[in-house]
């Protein structure tokens, strides 16, 4: 890396392969923080940008990617605040306006003002029309969306503000019909997502949990996670869940696939007023009409990422040994490696970058 330059993964062309090549070095103003990545992690959703066509996404090239990001503070804008200088932190992906109700409550995933930031097309987070962490730097917005992570290392810390948050929410939607004796959960889909929310399941409910998939070496990872009963996806599937569960069915379903295939088993299992969060975007559909498939008093959520006191609760279960992200490291200059093993399904939990 040449003086006055740094090392970024950018996407320079629509259904391109992204590029890592040297920019200038950025400088923090305002409130602006600068950190120096420590690692990034990759998921589905850089592949859907990847491969975005034109006009698919309201951001403008090139950019750099990378939304799961861990990294040292190194500068701040002279109006900087949050963690100081030296400090090892996470960051917070989803940046909204940063002034409205929900941002102010730390909601900026659910920002009231995303629609216009579209139309802006100034980008809606880290690595989403803006500069992200797949690079030797970043630069962060504001120290408000900088969590940290004390001695935690960078590898476990980065999945945590997209797979783990994402996990944490959808959780956190569906929580309110865990809390009865007997209650059980089905979750979807054992990847980089789901195994983090078998663990956050685990770690705070008192519920059964019950985890499927389409591949045993996932079904050994959601033992390996706690799942109280792991089963593959079958024609017969719900009725082996269902009688795992007694007959009774789920009080909530999390379907972090969102196929046909999941949905439909998804709405076999559920039981009448049961919750189902679908986070997953597979491309299936599911028609809701009264009557239809869901049973009475059901209610479908669509959970998108997480607010930040949500990540800092993701980031309090990890420190204290309750969550562990199933990671493959790769270095920063091989991140073309990465991108295939992910695309390929090679990748067992999370692709982590580290800047070499």
């Amino acid at each position: 890396m040449s003086t006055g330059t740094t090392r970024a993964l950018r996407l320079t062309g629509w259904g391109s392969p992204p590029v890592l090549t040297e920019t200038a070095r950025p400088s923090p103003t305002g409130e602006e923080v600068l950190i120096e990545v420590e690692a990034a992690s990759l998921c589905r959703s850089d592949l859907h940008v990847i491969d975005a066509p034109p006009g698919a996404l309201p951001y403008r090239i090139p950019f750099t990617l990378g939304h799961e990001v861990a990294g040292r503070v190194l500068e701040h804008g002279p109006l900087a605040t949050g963690p100081a200088i030296g400090a090892r932190v996470v960051v917070y992906g989803p940046w909204g306006c940063g002034s409205c109700a929900r941002c102010a409550a730390g909601a900026e995933n659910y920002c009231d003002r995303r629609a216009a930031l579209d139309a802006d097309r100034v980008g809606t987070g880290a690595g989403l029309g803006r500069d992200g962490g797949m690079a030797d730097l970043m630069l962060v917005p504001s120290g408000r969306l900088l969590v940290p992570v004390g001695d935690l290392a960078a590898a476990q810390a980065a999945p945590l503000s997209d797979a783990g948050l994402t996990a944490c929410h959808a959780v956190s939607t569906v929580r309110r019909v865990l809390d009865g004796e007997g209650a059980s959960v089905v979750v979807l889909g054992i990847g980089g997502l789901g195994h983090l929310a078998v663990q956050i399941l685990r770690a705070t409910t008192t519920a059964q949990v019950l985890a499927v998939d389409v591949r045993e070496e996932a079904l050994a990872l959601a033992d390996e996670c706690g799942a109280h009963f792991s089963t593959l996806l079958r024609a017969d599937t719900p009725a082996v869940l269902r009688d795992r569960m007694g007959g009774v069915g789920a009080a909530a379903v999390l379907d972090f696939v969102g196929a046909s295939s999941t949905l439909e088993a998804a709405v076999d299992v559920l039981r009448p007023a049961g919750e189902l969060a679908v986070v997953g975007s597979g491309g299936g559909e599911l028609l809701v009409r009264k009557p239809g498939v869901l049973p009475p008093g059901a209610r479908i959520s669509l959970p998108f990422w997480g607010t930040l006191p949500e990540l800092k609760s993701v980031v309090a279960l990890a420190l204290e040994g309750s969550l562990r992200v199933r990671v493959e490291e790769f270095p920063l200059s091989g991140a073309t490696e990465a991108i295939a093993g992910l695309r390929s399904g090679g990748v067992r939990g999370r692709a982590v970058l580290i800047p070499d």
